[in-house]
């Protein structure tokens, strides 16, 4: 009799011990996921992270807040990501200045993104455009490059370091084009001196600048990439003259802090796959020129290594300092 009543008691304190399980499991869950962005509201990376953080949020069955946190080039919202609790609570939107250029660029970067953070996904992808003013002569890749080699070409940047002013950097490089860089605090008064004839051209993610291109303010000449970007089909790459060596992709993606357990790495990743093949999200990125583009994060992890190591090569090799 007394051995029955101990196992009834044994027995009535796993279901509770499973249900309370259970329980602090749906409590972590229906907890807020705050997505950190390293740039104002408004801005191409903002648009993205809004774009699909609602849809997100019903894939993780959590609501997804985004806040800004600029400053410092993405150091803020890094340092704030890096310490914060390691359960995804916090997520990190970046482009892929803050993680794959600064650590070359600063000297004495307080974070390593190889080590104090835990990828989750790709994003998307945004290769560099290059634009020049409606009135000058070149209409595409090989006219720009034989301009540029027999007259000194001003190339408009976003700053020191920036995605923009490396784009210009290896172009330099492939053609021995007599390119000078014209830094500025932020793309919007680089595009805006380019459009008002200024400086003569300037590279930039496709969609800070597709507005201004189909109101005629800016003409594309060439993509720094593999391919044609599907909203611009009559655009070539330099690949496609024989330029090697131009592609910069100025990719965003999510992390998190590390030691954020595997399994909780993995629902949010999958959580992301479904929501970039969810048709409206996919049409909304489409449509201002972003490129959607998921991935493992085993697979960001070596995109992050190889951009890192491009990017401080260049930066080593030019002696670029940051602004």
């Amino acid at each position: 009799m007394q051995k029955s009543k101990t196992l009834k008691y044994l027995t009535q304190l796993a279901g509770v011990a499973l249900l309370s399980a259970i329980s602090f499991s749906a409590s972590a869950q229906s907890k807020s996921i705050r997505m950190i962005v390293a740039f104002p509201p408004g801005g191409p990376v903002d648009f993205v992270a809004r774009s699909i953080s609602e849809t997100l949020g019903k894939e993780l069955g959590q609501t997804v807040i985004v806040e800004n946190k600029p400053g410092a080039n993405g150091i803020i919202a890094a340092e704030y990501t890096i310490k914060s609790p390691p359960d995804g609570s916090v997520i990190w939107f970046t482009s892929a200045g803050a993680v794959a250029i600064n650590p070359g660029l600063y000297p004495k970067l307080p974070y390593n993104p190889l080590i104090d953070l835990a990828p989750i996904s790709l994003v998307s992808r945004n290769d560099e455009l290059l634009v020049v003013n409606p009135a000058n002569a070149a209409t595409g890749p090989r006219d720009f490059v034989d301009n540029a080699m027999k007259q000194r070409t001003t190339m408009a940047s976003s700053g020191m370091g920036s995605v923009p002013h490396l784009a210009a950097a290896l172009l330099g490089d492939a053609t021995k084009a007599q390119l000078v860089d014209v830094p500025y605090k932020g793309a919007a008064p680089a595009i805006t001196d380019v459009m008002a004839g200024h400086v003569d051209a300037f590279f930039g993610d496709v969609p800070g600048l597709i507005n201004n291109i189909r109101a005629g303010k800016l003409k594309p000449v060439a993509m720094a990439s593999d391919n044609r970007h599907p909203l611009l089909p009559d655009v070539k790459t330099f690949k496609e003259i024989g330029i090697e060596g131009v592609d910069s992709d100025n990719w965003y993606a999510l992390f998190t802090a590390k030691d954020t357990p595997a399994a909780e790495i993995t629902r949010m990743n999958q959580a992301v796959v479904r929501t970039l093949n969810t048709e409206s999200v996919k049409k909304r990125l489409l449509d201002s020129g972003t490129l959607p583009a998921s991935s493992t994060p085993e697979q960001l992890r070596e995109l992050l290594k190889k951009d890192s190591d491009k990017w401080a090569r260049v930066i080593r090799e030019k002696n670029i300092k940051p602004d």
